[in-house]
C-alpha cells in the first residue's frame, strides 16, 4: 500500500484516528530509544554532526551551519544574510538585499525552522514590507536569493568518519503541484471540482486566504505551494535511479568543506537532471542535518515497510558515526538539551505564519 497517496491511506488513517505522522515516526522513536540503550547515551546520535547545535537534530541555525562552509562549498550556497525580526526589519532586508546584490522576487524563512514553517517567496519590495510584518518580533530571519532553476532536489549524503569519501543514500525530486485556470473558475473552485486536490484542497485553502478566489485565466498555470515539503503538499519523486559516481564526487567535494559534516541532506536547485547527474551546477539553498529524512519515502510509491527500512539505516547510521566521534573526543548532546531545543523550536514554529 503506498505510504502517502492521498486518495488511500492518508483517508485509511483518518478514518482510524491516526495520522500518517504517527504510523511512520511510532516505530522509529522506539528504535532510537533502543539505539540509545545499546550505546548507553540516548543523545549519541547528535555527535555524527559535532559542531552543529543537536547534530542538526532540532533547533539549529540555518544559517550557521552554511557559516561553516569553507570557500568551495560557499560558491554553490545560494547567497544570503541575516536579520533580525522587529520594527526595523525592513530596512535590515533592504540593505542586505542590496549588499548581496539580489533582485527580487527573494525568499524569506526563520533562520530556526523545520518543514518550510514561515518560508515566503517575495515578489516585490511592497510585498516584502508587508510580510515581514507576520513574524515575530526578536527573531533571526533569513533572505537568499530565489534560485530560478527548474530542478529541486533533496539529495541525503552520509560520510562516515573513517571512511575516504561518502556516498548518497536518497536523491529525491521536488514538484509543486498546480492548478490550470479555465477562465471562469476561481482557485477554491478549481480545487473542489479536481479529483486528484478534493482530499487536500483545504491544506492549500488555509494558506491561499483570499487569494483562493482569484479566477485564473484559461490555461494560466498556478503553482499550489512554494516551500518544498511534503507536509505543505509538495509532490516527492524517487531519483534514486539519477544517482551516479559524477554526482556522488561532486557532492563528496562540497560536503568535506563543511568540517565534520558526515550525515545530512542537501536541498539544492539544477538546470536539468543530465546536470545533477553529471555533479554540475548544483545551487544548495539549505544544508540540513540530523533531523533530516531520506525523503523519497514520501513518495507515493514507497510503502510502509520501505519507509521504516529506510528510516531505521538511516538513523542506524548516525548512531554508527555519532559513536565513533565520541570515541573521538567529541561531545554529543544530552538528553536534556536535546529536549530544550525541540520544545524551543516548537515555540517558534508555533509564531510563524503561514508559508506560501
Amino acid at each position: 500500500m503506498p505510504l502517502l497517496k492521498r486518495h488511500t491511506t492518508q483517508k485509511i488513517l483518518s478514518r482510524i484516528g491516526l495520522s500518517a505522522n504517527v504510523v511512520l515516526y511510532t516505530p522509529i522513536v522506539f528504535y532510537w530509544v533502543l539505539m540509545g540503550l545499546r550505546y548507553r547515551h540516548l543523545g549519541i546520535a547528535t555527535a555524527a554532526n559535532p559542531r552543529i547545535e543537536t547534530g542538526g537534530l532540532c533547533g539549529e541555525s540555518k544559517s550557521a551551519i552554511l557559516n561553516m562552509a569553507g570557500p568551495h562549498a560557499s560558491r554553490a550556497i545560494a547567497p544570503y544574510a541575516v536579520f533580525p525580526s522587529g520594527p526595523h526589519a525592513y530596512r535590515h532586508a533592504t540593505q542586505l538585499i542590496a549588499k548581496l546584490g539580489l533582485s527580487f522576487p527573494v525568499v524569506i524563512k526563520p533562520d530556526i525552522g523545520c518543514n518550510g514553517t514561515g518560508v515566503k517567496c517575495i515578489p516585490t519590495a511592497e510585498d516584502l514590507q508587508t510580510a515581514l510584518t507576520l513574524y515575530p518580533d526578536h527573531i533571526d530571519l533569513m533572505v537568499q536569493e530565489l534560485i530560478k532553476d527548474p530542478i529541486e532536489v533533496g539529495v541525503f549524503y552520509i560520510r562516515p568518519p573513517d571512511a575516504p569519501k561518502g556516498y548518497i543514500s536518497s536523491l529525491t525530486y521536488k514538484t509543486s503541484p498546480s492548478l490550470i485556470g479555465d477562465g471562469h473558475s476561481n482557485i477554491a473552485e478549481l480545487l473542489h471540482h479536481s479529483t486528484e486536490f478534493h482530499d487536500t484542497a483545504h491544506q492549500y485553502l488555509q494558506r491561499l486566504g483570499k487569494k483562493a478566489l482569484t479566477v485564473l485565466e484559461k490555461g494560466e498555470v498556478f503553482p499550489l505551494v512554494f516551500a518544498g515539503n511534503y507536509c505543505k503538499g509538495s509532490i516527492f519523486h524517487n531519483g534514486h535511479k539519477d544517482i551516479t559516481p559524477e554526482l556522488t564526487n561532486a557532492l563528496d567535494t562540497l560536503l568535506k568543506d563543511v568540517p565534520d559534516f558526515h550525515f545530512g541532506r542537501i536541498d539544492a536547485k539544477v538546470s536539468s537532471i543530465d546536470a545533477l547527474k553529471r555533479g554540475e551546477g548544483l545551487r544548495i539553498i539549505e544544508i540540513n542535518g540530523l533531523g533530516a529524512e531520506a525523503i523519497h519515502i514520501w513518495d507515493p510509491t514507497t510503502n510502509l515497510r520501505e519507509a521504516y527500512a529506510a528510516q531505521i539505516e538511516h538513523y542506524g547510521a548516525a548512531f554508527r558515526i555519532g559513536a565513533y566521534n565520541r570515541k573521538h573526543g567529541w561531545k554529543p548532546a544530552s538528553p536534556l538539551t536535546m529536549l530544550r531545543a525541540w520544545l524551543r523550536q516548537r515555540r517558534l514554529l508555533a509564531s510563524y505564519p503561514i508559508n506560501d
